[in-house]
């Protein structure tokens, strides 16, 4: 039993601390700020639902699809966190005016659900490195160990994905709770934690690259 709250403590707070649900929900809202309230809601179950499917496909399949595609994990990391820093930094130069006229050109809000609501904003290169990572540690295990470690990330991502459903479905509300000054800033701070974390991302990758060629020199 100590082993399973191990692992599903380890798999909690990692993808709780790579997805920042709260803060990202400002980011999430500022995207959909053309949605209505159900269009909004819809999104937030289907993000919810495909992040769920991106994390747990790539804690299960994450190493052989790399593999198959000659793709190493560094490699992963800074392409990911390129696309993560650009999100970041599009959303620091975004202004409001910019962002609400836009409902007009979007044919069915559900469009938006996988990119870029789901990939990169949710469910990132960050998070599906941490996914990989996870699943490479649990392929490291035999026996029973297998079953829970597998039982363990499987509840945590629920639980995650349940934290992004409610964050992302009351981001109007949570804006409400802050101001619209509150939430500005929120979305701007978010923003760039977001650009952060991308230049993180792409640092890491370019370490483990330089010592991978190291290695192999």
């Amino acid at each position: 039993m100590d082993g399973f709250g191990n692992d599903f403590t380890l798999a909690f707070a990692s993808l709780v601390a790579i997805i920042n649900p709260l803060g990202v929900a400002f980011v999430f809202r500022r995207l959909t700020i053309w949605a209505t309230p159900s269009e909004r809601a819809q999104l937030s179950t289907r993000v919810a639902l495909y992040a769920m499917a991106v994390i747990l496909g790539s804690y299960f399949f994450g190493r052989f699809v790399l593999g198959f595609f000659g793709i190493t994990l560094p490699a992963l990391r800074i392409a990911g966190g390129m696309i993560v820093a650009l999100s970041g930094w599009q959303l620091l130069n975004r202004s409001e005016q910019s962002a609400s006229p836009e409902v007009t050109n979007h044919a069915s809000p559900v469009s938006m659900a996988f990119f870029p609501l789901t990939m990169p904003l949710t469910a990132g290169p960050g998070t599906i490195t941490v996914a990989i990572a996870l699943g490479a540690a649990r392929a490291e295990r035999s026996g029973i160990g297998v079953l829970i470690a597998i039982a363990a990330f499987f509840l945590a991502t629920l639980a995650v994905a349940a934290i992004v459903l409610l964050c992302y479905r009351n981001a109007d509300r949570l804006a409400q709770l802050v101001g619209q000054e509150g939430a500005r800033v929120v979305t701007s701070l978010s923003a760039f934690l977001l650009l952060c974390v991308g230049v993180q991302i792409i640092t890491a990758g370019a370490i483990d690259l330089a010592r991978l060629a190291i290695a192999q020199g």
